[in-house]
């Protein structure tokens, strides 16, 4: 029987990966990172965590550290994770997660959602340092939450 499940959705680190934010998501079940985590040393910090970890490329990403995007599946709920802010809905996912804008989005598109946890590395438009905490429960009902770190 399948819980519900607590995903740690990271962005845009660029090398900074504060112990406050390890203590804060490595209880997670997943972590997605949606890119700019920039050396692959940070990379290694986060991989070493007990969650599995994805991540896709980021701009500020050494060529090939991750792929482009990943579109997941978790208990019937569809996520496109990306980078840079998405061009078009994408009809096939109930939520596109994407980094890049260093300031959280959170939007209901005619296609679904489009959802952006922020950055943990220089914050923008007056927000701060944050990521977001995607639950997922049991027959596909799912919950947004921004925390700042």
């Amino acid at each position: 029987m399948e819980s519900a499940l607590s995903i740690a959705v990271i962005s845009d680190t660029h090398d900074t990966v504060p112990q406050s934010l390890i203590t804060s998501i490595e209880s997670a079940d997943e972590i997605w990172h949606l890119g700019d985590i920039c050396e692959r040393e940070s990379l290694n910090r986060l991989r070493v965590l007990p969650p599995d970890f994805l991540s896709v490329q980021g701009n500020c990403d050494p060529h090939g550290q991750s792929p482009q995007l990943l579109v997941l599946e978790r208990m019937g709920v569809r996520f496109l994770l990306q980078h840079k802010l998405p061009n078009s809905s994408e009809p096939s996912v109930d939520a596109v997660l994407f980094g890049h804008l260093h300031y959280p989005v959170k939007r209901k598109t005619t296609h679904g959602y489009e959802l952006n946890p922020g950055a943990v590395l220089g914050p923008r438009n007056g927000s701060q340092s944050s990521f977001a905490w995607l639950s997922i429960s049991k027959g596909g009902d799912w919950n947004w939450r921004l925390e700042t770190i």
